[in-house]
């Protein structure tokens, strides 16, 4: 099916201010008179938030990697068919914290399953979309890690509770996912300030939508 838009998606750690980005991306591009959609994974809809609340729920510790992979893929399919495909449709832009490379990245390389598989369904899932430009946030274990544990008093969730081996990992997944497609991927180190950051994403989506030079980099 063919689309108009721009899809965005943000991937990256915990800590490492995917959050922050999007909500300072999707202000930057709505004082350009963009129509601006920011959403999350898992969640977006109604359906998808209670697959969320299932499947990072900490007391489900027997859940098994592949049922772990197609509760996400199930709540994906809805939020791409909900939320995402027709907001894309229309023009406007979307801006996803996390989307299906998150999938390859912890069900994949996390978890072991095959890439092959997972993209397979993830395809059926999405109806093929993929995004536009994927922005990963990259940043080492253990600071991801201890941003987490000093930034949120709340208790983690079942994801974020993995082993450090694991989360490594993802990391290394995440990496080699980008190094295969360097021209959808923006790799950017996470302990750069907030600004630094911000206006490099800017100047990357600048460019994407055609926008002039002179305003690539305001901030305002």
């Amino acid at each position: 099916m063919s689309r108009a838009g721009l899809f965005v998606t943000f991937e990256g750690p915990e800590g490492s201010g995917k959050t922050t980005q999007i909500q300072l991306l999707g202000a930057w591009l709505r004082e350009r008179a963009y129509d601006v959609l920011s959403t999350r994974e898992p969640g977006g809809t109604r359906i998808s938030n209670v697959i969320r609340d299932l499947v990072l729920d900490p007391a489900n510790v027997e859940m098994q990697p592949e049922a772990e992979f197609l509760l996400f893929s199930a709540a994906r399919a809805q939020l791409v068919a909900e939320i995402i495909r027709p907001h894309l449709l229309a023009g406007g832009v979307v801006l996803c914290d996390r989307y299906a490379d998150s999938s390859l990245a912890y069900q994949g390389y996390g978890r072991g399953l095959s890439l092959a598989s997972l993209c397979q369904i993830t395809a059926f899932a999405t109806g093929d979309l993929v995004p536009d430009l994927t922005v990963y946030l990259d940043l080492p274990t253990d600071d991801g890690l201890r941003r987490k544990q000093d930034g949120d008093a709340g208790e983690w969730n079942r994801m974020e509770r993995e082993q450090r081996a694991f989360h490594e990992r993802v990391r290394a997944g995440y990496l080699a996912l980008a190094a295969a497609e360097p021209a959808r991927w923006l790799v950017l180190d996470a302990r750069q300030s907030v600004d630094d950051v911000a206006g490099q994403i800017r100047e990357l989506v600048a460019a994407r939508l055609g926008l002039p030079v002179s305003t690539r980099n305001s901030k305002g």
